[in-house]
C-alpha cells in the first residue's frame, strides 16, 4: 500500500506547481514519511489526488528520478531509493538548509571552549592581537539519525556565544541575530573514512566512507569570522552545485 502524501499546492505561489510536488516529496524522503523501499502511486493517480494535470505530475517525478531519489522499475512501479540530504552550495549553514526543507534538526554540543586558539587557526581567521575564539564541537541529527559532525571556531569580538544557544539554534542564525552579514566563503568539499570515534558518533562502520568540508566565512566588513571543519554521512549526505560555462 503506498503512503499517504499531504503535498500542500498554492496556486497564487510563483513556484511552480512541478516544483511544489517535487519539494513536498523530498520533504516527505528527508523526515522519514517515505522510507526506502517506499512505492508511490501511479502518477495518473497521483495527479488526481493532488487536482494536478498529468504532465506536471510526470514532470516532478522525472526530476526526482535525475535527482537519484526515485526510481522507475518495470512491473513494480515508481520506489524510493534514497533520503539523502541534498545541499545547495550557498552561504547557509546546515541547520538552515534542514529547517528550509522541512525537517526539524537537534544538535549536541560535544565539547565547548572560549580562549587563546592555536596559530593555525589564528591565521585562518587573521586575528587582530588580544581576539580570542570560541571552539566548539556538535553532532546534528535529524529525525534522531546521526549525520554530521561539526569543528568551529568563531572570533569573540563580534558576538558572545554560549552553549546553550549553539543547542537551540544554528551558527549562521546566532551571527545574523547578532547583526554579522555573513557575504561570501571559502569552502574545500573532499573525502575521508571515518576513525573509531567518528564511527561511534555518526552510527557507522569505522572506515566507512564520510564528506568532508572545509570552510571559512567573511562578513561585509571583511573580517573572517569563523572557520570550520565538518564531516557527513556519506550515505545521508551529498552536496550540489550548477555549473556554468563562461
Amino acid at each position: 500500500m503506498s503512503p499517504e502524501l499531504n503535498i500542500p499546492i498554492d496556486r497564487s505561489s510563483p513556484v511552480p506547481l512541478y516544483h511544489q510536488v517535487v519539494q513536498g516529496i523530498e520533504a516527505a524522503i528527508h523526515s522519514g514519511v517515505l522510507e526506502f523501499g517506499s512505492r508511490l502511486d501511479n502518477e495518473i493517480d497521483l495527479a488526481g489526488k493532488l487536482n494536478l494535470s498529468r504532465p506536471t505530475m510526470r514532470k516532478a517525478m522525472d526530476e526526482l528520478v535525475r535527482a537519484g531519489l526515485l526510481v522507475r522499475k518495470r512491473g513494480v512501479g515508481t520506489q524510493v531509493v534514497s533520503n539523502q540530504v541534498r545541499r545547495h552550495l550557498e552561504l547557509t549553514s546546515l541547520f538552515d538548509d534542514l529547517q528550509g526543507s522541512g525537517q526539524k534538526p537537534a544538535t549536541a554540543v560535544l565539547d565547548f571552549r572560549h580562549g587563546q586558539t592555536a596559530r593555525a587557526v589564528a591565521e585562518t581567521l587573521e586575528l587582530p592581537k588580544g581576539v580570542r575564539t570560541y571552539h566548539f564541537s556538535r553532532l546534528r541529527t535529524v529525525g534522531g539519525k546521526p549525520l554530521a559532525l561539526m569543528e568551529n571556531w568563531v572570533r569573540d569580538d563580534i558576538t558572545e556565544i554560549t552553549e546553550g544557544a549553539l543547542r537551540e539554534q544554528g551558527l549562521y542564525q546566532l551571527l545574523r541575530d547578532a547583526g554579522v552579514n555573513l557575504r561570501l566563503a571559502t569552502q574545500r568539499i573532499g573525502a575521508a573514512v571515518a576513525d573509531k570515534r567518528q564511527a561511534e558518533l555518526l552510527d557507522i562502520a569505522p572506515g566507512d566512507a564520510l564528506v568532508t568540508m572545509e570552510r571559512t566565512a567573511v562578513d561585509d566588513a571583511g573580517r573572517n569570522v569563523e572557520t570550520g571543519r565538518h564531516v557527513y554521512r556519506a550515505d545521508s549526505y551529498s552536496f550540489e552545485m550548477t555549473l556554468v560555462q563562461r
